[in-house]
């Protein structure tokens, strides 16, 4: 692996694997929700979607054709902390994918046709997987607002229709000119690959891009909760109740060795038939039909910065009212930071998070990936072949440790209470 900046401040990874004809490359931009100004819920997500409607020299909609017509595979994502963009290709065709995202690094359509019909599609994937879906937005978009204050954490990321209707033009320049300068993303390129040959081609397409000041990161900084709190949402399309609960974790990046417990504990609770909660709660006193506890709200413990959450979501039957759930969950985690964990249990999880962090990097494409958020957010591409040794490394002593401090007094609940499907039957606390 090898890195290096360009004048213009652009942080370039290089990752040769020659062991497959293909490239992945991943461009990202240190802006995402969290980056959103106030009357501006949803930008991030609205840009990254104005990114496809062409560039300087690129028709609207035709990145995706020239990539396509290679043989690739094109996407991007908006994040907490991140919106990125990537290709899969084959390696020939390398040349094709930095131009295209040089391209519209340099000078994207920013048009008022454009900017229109993008907050209709907004609008239509807002409809379509939150307002017309059953949990729709369950958690990630109900629980922040409950366990935060402040607005970079606790406000919508999707984007609320009033902030999206009145987006303009020149917003949309003013974002593009803030967040999406050379010096504030990291280019990752992967696979089959000459590193001499890549760094001029890198150059060749991103060096006459214009520098611009590095944006400041938003104050995402806030105490942790001192006291439950504790909220109610109708969700008129759910068939049953669901609970989301939230506990602030340490940050990630300044202190990895403290996070990383949290990680293992989410796995030990949750992963799996043998898991803790899966047998407390939904085979032994059937009080959940489901359940999982994960870090971060998109359920990927190493993509955002502090503050990251542990979240569980418990799906129970109506018949259960959402405190015996609660109190069963509670004692539950009690009995874990008092017994510990038993022989075995740690060395299973383990090898599980390991098998799947392998797995996630297997191929060229999750390595990209990989390697860019760990770029972006921890300055440190490597630490992808690094985390499998150091999970590993966490005591069950760590685990238990981490375990304690989920109690009450520091989480957010979040109830849903469902209208598409009811009952008359008055409500049971379970065995």
């Amino acid at each position: 692996m090898a890195r290096h900046s360009l004048a213009n401040g652009l942080r370039v990874v290089l990752a040769p694997d020659r062991s497959s004809a293909v490239v992945g490359v991943a461009v990202y931009y240190d802006v995402g929700m969290r980056s959103e100004p106030e009357g501006r819920t949803g930008f991030a997500h609205l840009f990254e979607h104005m990114m496809f409607q062409g560039s300087e020299h690129v028709e609207k909609m035709a990145h995706m054709r020239h990539v396509q017509s290679s043989g690739g595979t094109v996407n991007g994502s908006t994040r907490m902390d991140y919106t990125n963009y990537f290709e899969l290709l084959p390696s020939n065709a390398l040349e094709r994918a930095l131009f295209l995202e040089a391209d519209r690094m340099r000078s994207p359509r920013i048009t008022a046709e454009n900017l229109t019909n993008q907050i209709s599609v907004v609008k239509e994937e807002i409809r379509v997987n939150v307002l017309n879906q059953p949990y729709g937005g369950f958690p990630w978009l109900s629980l922040p607002p409950v366990l935060f204050d402040t607005f970079p954490n606790a406000h919508n990321g999707y984007g609320d229709f009033v902030d999206l209707d009145s987006a303009t033009v020149d917003d949309a320049t003013a974002f593009f000119n803030t967040y999406y300068a050379p010096s504030n993303a990291v280019l990752v390129v992967c696979g089959d690959i000459d590193p001499e040959l890549t760094t001029d081609l890198i150059e060749r397409h991103f060096a006459d891009i214009a520098a611009r000041p590095t944006p400041s990161r938003p104050c995402t900084a806030e105490p942790d909760l001192t006291a439950p709190r504790r909220s109610r949402v109708t969700d008129a399309l759910a068939p049953a109740p669901a609970l989301a609960l939230g506990w602030r974790v340490p940050d990630p990046v300044a202190d990895l060795e403290a996070y990383l417990p949290y990680v293992v504990a989410a796995e030990v609770l949750s992963e799996g038939d043998a898991s803790r909660l899966e047998q407390r709660l939904v085979r032994r006193d059937q009080l959940a039909l489901s359940q999982s506890a994960y870090l971060g709200l998109f359920g990927d413990p190493f993509d955002s910065r502090d503050p990251v959450t542990l979240s569980m979501t418990l799906h129970h039957p109506a018949t259960v009212i959402a405190d015996a759930v609660l109190d069963a969950l509670d004692d539950e985690l009690r009995r874990f930071a008092a017994d510990g964990l038993v022989d075995g249990e740690l060395r299973r999880v383990n090898a599980r998070i390991a098998s799947q962090l392998l797995r996630e990097a297997d191929s060229v494409l999750g390595r990209t990936l990989q390697f860019a958020a760990y770029e972006l957010i921890y300055g440190r591409a490597e630490l992808l072949t690094e985390l499998p040794g150091r999970l590993a490394a966490v005591t069950g002593e760590q685990v238990v440790a981490a375990v304690a401090t989920l109690t009450p007094d520091h989480r957010a609940v979040v109830e849903l209470v469902p209208g598409a499907a009811r009952t008359h039957s008055a409500p049971r606390r379970g065995r």
